[in-house]
């Protein structure tokens, strides 16, 4: 009787360890992404030029993980906007595209950090329809959570 009564009090102490929680708790937090700093670009209403190549800066940070991102570009000639638009621009006339730049990107971090800067050269290429565009990029961490930012950019001759 002894012996079962040990491998009941084994067993129900091996079920309550197994169960019992780690301490890290649930992530509740969205990682963060920011163009506000003297690096970050582009910044609201910047005018990049066809056939120049520019660096895409954005500082991202996250409480547990890191995991990855996106940079996606595309026109805004029907003044469209994005619930996480930074800033106001003037736009042009509402025209129909007929070569725009659509430029959408997504790339993986490796080192799984809390803080991690995007450096992405992009070339505008020459024979894309110049006028008003969006710029958005994206952080996505370990767990799920996502955050992004738009900017009103324009591309010029």
């Amino acid at each position: 009787m002894k012996i079962k009564l040990r491998y009941f009090y084994f067993l129900l102490l091996t079920l309550i360890v197994a169960c019992s929680s780690d301490d890290v708790g649930i992530d509740e937090e969205k990682p963060t992404i920011s163009i506000d700093y003297a690096d970050g670009f582009p910044q609201g209403c910047s005018e990049l030029t066809r056939g120049e190549t520019y660096s895409f800066r954005a500082q991202t940070t996250d409480n547990l993980s890191l995991a990855s991102y996106s940079i996606d570009i595309h026109h805004n000639f029907d003044h469209h906007t994005h619930d996480d638009q930074v800033g106001d621009c003037s736009l042009e006339d509402i025209k129909t595209a007929v070569n725009p730049l659509i430029f959408i990107e997504n790339y993986t971090i490796d080192e799984g950090g809390t803080t991690y800067e995007i450096n992405v050269s992009i070339t505008i290429p020459d024979d894309v329809d110049t006028g008003d565009y969006h710029c958005a990029y994206s952080v996505t961490d370990a767990t799920g959570w996502q955050s992004r930012t738009s900017i009103d950019i324009k591309i010029i001759e």
